[in-house]
């Protein structure tokens, strides 16, 4: 029965597949833990397969990270039409609610950093481009000037908020809302120190 289940997926649908267990494997255990091995014996088929498909662990790891990548960003993505804050503020709260729903995924995404693979950072790194893009433009959309310090305080703010969500969205009973207003305020918090308004007066 499981041959003949195999036999009715193209290699795209198998290869899908495979990483879709790779990021599920992520909810419970960080990405150092994946392997080549446990991956072949959660899918049961065999290694050749996995190595077929990716070539190496360091292949599956980047495949995976990539696909759990793309899938916060998409869940996380920002509202066209809100006012700058509020699609902010929307922005955060689902960015919340993704961490408390996919701790597991979001952890090893903002560890993933650390991996000795080049490729796996990169992945990583360009998640945290995007999300600061997302910032940056809500508050040049509130008139904050285009300044290299802006860019640079923002881009570094991205970072403080993954070591933030880390620290009180997961395993913690800190009200989501609470946790947001804190993201707002540090955000904004930035962009004073630099001079700038920051449409500070919005409520958060």
């Amino acid at each position: 029965m499981e041959t003949d289940r195999r036999t009715r997926l193209t290699p795209d649908e198998r290869r899908a597949q495979l990483v879709a267990l790779g990021v599920a494997f992520l909810a419970d255990n960080p990405l150092d833990q994946l392997s080549i091995e446990e991956l072949s014996a959660r899918a049961g088929v065999s290694r050749g397969l996995l190595f077929h498909y990716f070539g190496s662990k360091q292949g599956l790891h980047r495949e995976v990270v990539r696909t759990a990548r793309d899938s916060m960003l998409h869940a996380t993505e920002p509202v066209v039409g809100l006012a700058p804050l509020d699609r902010l503020h929307d922005t955060l709260t689902r960015t919340v609610a993704f961490v408390r729903e996919h701790s597991g995924t979001f952890y090893s995404l903002v560890r993933g950093v650390a991996s000795a693979d080049t490729e796996v950072r990169q992945v990583v790194e360009e998640a945290r481009g995007e999300q600061a893009d997302r910032v940056i433009a809500a508050f040049l959309e509130l008139g904050v000037p285009d300044t290299l310090l802006l860019r640079i305080g923002l881009r570094s703010w991205i970072a403080f908020a993954e070591e933030a969500l880390v620290e009180s969205a997961i395993g913690t009973e800190l009200p989501s809302e609470e946790i947001v207003g804190f993201l707002e305020r540090s955000a904004r918090g930035v962009v004073d120190a630099l001079g700038a308004s920051a449409g500070g007066g919005a409520e958060g």
